[in-house]
């Protein structure tokens, strides 16, 4: 009997295990279920479906499942209201606000941007409204000018460029008429050509971005770099996308080449030693929108000469000036060609020893050096590489008129210049465009 009796113990204990295991296999799979659910909400091709328990098996793990199901929707809600919430404050224009409630949103349900379906009425009232989840809207719209445009438009009768974000008690730049406004665009253009800036200025607001994109000011700048060869706007779409898409050389800095190379020195007196030298030196470049270039070969590097060639007007005597010309040749390629010669000195007259005899002076010349380089861009830059294609030396005799001609062969001591952009060039307006 005591072995039956023990027997029959070990039975329901096992039964009892059984059904414990199955219960809680039962709450595993609708904890999986409900989990596919919510990651995939809407997607009935899943196949997961909570299973069917009966009435017997449902326990107290079930509940405190139904439980964490119900705080998890209502954490979802939360999100959804903090980031519409974020929606309304960026659209209006308070972006630091906007993060407070987006990160809110995210730190509860951190992809809630996906869980969100958005819809519009004709009225555009409400947050949920001015929002579509709609394939065509997510992709970047093709001209943002005319939407702002449209934008401003709509808004109100008297369309104003910008709206003050705050309110202030001093005079905002919006009560500018249109024409004070875009003068002041042209002094931050300025003569120097200036189109970073300018690039940079229209990130402020719609109303900027509008002045930016202004077909005056391109059409002018496009007159200043190429004159008279850019009257046709074809085959380009607007004088901006000419701006930046033809080959041009930039002015907002300087191009440079380094060239080194081994000199043999003198032989010593035992004639058993001779000393080698390493040469370096530099080549400068500096182009002005008003067709004027400046030349340098020195040894001393940028840090040193850089600043110097800010202006025209320096002092330093080795630097050559001279004018440049853009040609497009048959090949399709772009080129350069300068005509650049020494600063002109005048010197006192000679008188020799005895005060009335002159010295016979020496026959005066003048020398000027042709430079011809083609345009190229590299990596990522544009424009940004002048190759060697010529370089002579013309010597004019004033007396005769005879000009004598040098031509250099263009070999590896001709090394490419490379541009480098130099932000003290357009730190300050001169004049505007």
């Amino acid at each position: 009997e005591a072995e039956e009796d023990c027997h029959s113990d070990l039975v329901r204990t096992d039964d009892n295990e059984r059904s414990g295991e199955a219960n809680l296999q039962a709450e595993l799979q609708m904890f999986r279920a409900q989990w596919m659910f919510e990651l995939a909400p809407g997607m009935s091709s899943t196949g997961l479906e909570p299973l069917p328990c009966r009435a017997s098996s449902r326990g107290p793990g079930v509940k405190s499942v139904d439980a964490r199901g119900k705080q998890e929707i209502a954490k979802e809600e939360k999100a959804k209201e903090l980031f519409l919430k974020a929606v309304e404050e960026e659209q209006n224009g308070a972006l630091y606000e906007a993060i407070k409630f987006y990160r809110l949103a995210m730190q509860l349900v951190p992809d809630i941007e996906f869980k969100i379906t958005y819809t519009r009425s004709p009225d555009g009232d409400g947050v949920g409204k001015r929002c579509v989840e709609d394939n065509k809207e997510d992709d970047k719209m093709a001209d943002l000018l005319s939407d702002f445009q449209q934008q401003l438009t709509l808004q109100e009768s008297s369309v104003k460029l910008c709206q003050p974000e705050v309110d202030v008690s001093q005079t905002h730049i919006s009560v500018l008429p249109m024409e004070v406004l875009m003068y002041i665009f042209r002094w931050v253009v300025s003569s120097d050509l200036d189109l970073r800036s300018l690039e940079q200025l229209s990130l402020v607001c719609r109303g900027f971005y509008i002045c930016a994109r202004d077909p005056e000011i391109w059409h002018q700048v496009c007159l200043k770099i190429w004159g008279r060869s850019c009257n046709k706007l074809v085959p380009y779409a607007s004088w901006r996308e000419m701006f930046l898409e033809r080959p041009r050389v930039r002015f907002d800095g300087v191009y440079i080449s380094k060239t080194k190379y081994i000199r043999q020195g003198e032989q010593s007196l035992d004639g058993f030693y001779r000393a080698w030298h390493q040469v370096e030196y530099y080549r400068y470049l500096r182009f002005f929108p008003d067709g004027q270039v400046m030349m340098l070969t020195t040894p001393e590097d940028p840090q040193s000469i850089v600043p110097r060639l800010r202006t025209k007007n320096t002092r330093t005597d080795a630097i050559l000036l001279g004018h440049y010309r853009l040609s497009q040749e048959t090949d399709n390629q772009t080129k350069v060609f300068a005509v650049i010669m020494k600063k002109k000195e005048e010197k006192p007259m000679d008188y020799h020893k005895y005060r009335y005899f002159l010295r016979v002076p020496a026959q005066e010349t003048d020398h000027s050096f042709h430079v011809g380089l083609q345009l190229c861009s590299s990596g990522r830059q544009r424009f940004n590489k002048l190759v060697w294609i010529h370089h002579s030396c013309h010597i004019t005799y004033k007396s005769t008129g005879e000009t004598a001609v040098t031509t250099f062969d263009i070999d590896k001591m001709y090394t490419p210049l490379f541009f480098a952009r130099v932000k003290s060039f357009t730190a300050f307006s001169e004049k505007p465009l």
